[in-house]
């Protein structure tokens, strides 16, 4: 092993908040919620132990504004929660956004809606973590599907949040959350860790939003700069702005600079796609159920490939297209009841079967399943 490298064999959402030290963090702000709770008291214990800072506050509204704070004063801060604390967050998770606030939300999946199953897995939060706060917004969204992910996509979340000013969430699930496997804690090295840009103008000529090169610098709030930031439109100063093409400008903004930079966010993986005949689409906990029906369908002479999209949102729209290309017909599993399926149709042309494997019941998509699932629609195929 290196200098620099740990094994460990730990549990994800104790990968989660080693990852998220790693990669620099030094606040947290949030309130515990199965099956997230172990990042927070992990975060409890470590964070002071480096100088850093954790809160827990009374809510999951109070926590994401408290990492808003934070970050907006110079620190990488992160909070963790699930499902009906990440529908809390998303008023705030809105001003993350328009204000531009580099933040890491870590959601483990759990049974829904509501309280719904509090200790059980589920896949349902997909399209609320595009979608959930209101107005047209880009968004980045990664998706473990091990515990070496939840290291890894941790420092990857605040890295993407640092270099497009953006909030980004980790959507983790129950299953991933809290199984546990061996996984290299390798501290990243010199030019690793992205940081935001700081303005090198003098505080009088700073504008906080400026346009100009993309992304603008953003100051630590306090000290010599003082500027304005709020959930209301605004031009490059701060300032509120009712300007027609003021407000076009900026919500066009907020979705290009995620858009037009996605061959640098989009992560996928690949599996025996070469000669595929079949393609499953995954992402998550159920890729490790789509990899083994891969190899029991390939030893049965189905020659089938797995995508995982590690990035589900901006979505992989070139590489699904390329992955599903030539397919007899393609897959989709996921513990919802067709959430990722549907962007898997927008984008897949040609009049090939693209169908599901939908669990909604608690309990994890078995390698039988898709096995069937695959079968299933080899027979209508042929």
């Amino acid at each position: 092993m290196k200098e620099n490298e740990r094994v460990r064999f730990i549990q994800g959402n104790e990968a989660i908040a080693e990852g998220a030290l790693a990669a620099g963090a030094r606040f947290f702000a949030g309130y515990p919620i199965t099956p997230s709770s172990e990042i927070a008291e992990i975060s409890s214990r470590r964070l002071p132990a480096v100088g850093g800072v954790y809160v827990q506050m009374e809510d999951e509204i109070g926590s994401i504004a408290a990492v808003i704070g934070a970050s907006a004063a110079g620190k990488k801060a992160y909070t963790a929660t699930s499902g009906p604390g990440f529908s809390l967050m998303q008023e705030n998770l809105g001003v993350a956004v328009m204000a531009e606030i580099p933040c890491v939300i870590i959601n483990v999946q759990r049974s829904g809606p509501s309280t719904g199953l509090a200790t059980k897995p589920a896949q349902g939060d997909v399209m609320q973590s595009r979608w959930g706060t209101h107005g047209d917004h880009g968004i980045i969204v990664l998706s473990p599907s091990s515990v070496q992910d939840c290291y890894e996509l941790t420092i990857r979340a605040f890295n993407l949040a640092e270099k497009y000013r953006t909030p980004v969430i980790l959507l983790a699930d129950e299953i991933v959350g809290h199984m546990r496997e061996k996984a290299v804690l390798r501290q990243p090295g010199h030019g690793e860790l992205l940081e935001r840009k700081q303005p090198d103008c003098p505080p009088h000529a700073y504008k906080p939003f400026e346009l100009g090169e993309g992304v603008a610098p953003l100051a630590a709030y306090g000290g010599e700069y003082v500027f304005r930031m709020s959930g209301s439109t605004h031009d490059e100063w701060g300032f509120a702005c009712g300007k027609p093409q003021n407000a076009e400008m900026f919500v066009r903004h907020y979705t290009d600079k995620i858009e037009k930079n996605k061959e640098d966010i989009i992560v996928t993986r690949e599996y025996r796609l070469a000669d595929a005949e079949y393609t499953i689409v995954t992402f998550g906990c159920t890729t490790r159920s789509a990899l083994e029906a891969m190899r029991i369908s390939r030893s049965r002479g189905m020659p089938v490939g797995v995508l995982e999209l590690v990035t589900l949102w901006p979505f992989a729209d070139h590489h699904v297209r390329k992955a599903c290309e030539g397919a007899k017909a393609v897959i989709v599993p996921e513990m919802n009841l067709g959430q990722v399926i549907r962007e898997v149709q927008r984008v897949v042309k040609g009049n090939i079967p693209i169908v599901g494997v939908n669990k909604v019941d608690s309990t994890a998509i078995k390698p039988t399943e898709i096995l069937e699932k695959l079968e299933e629609v080899a027979a209508c195929v042929q």
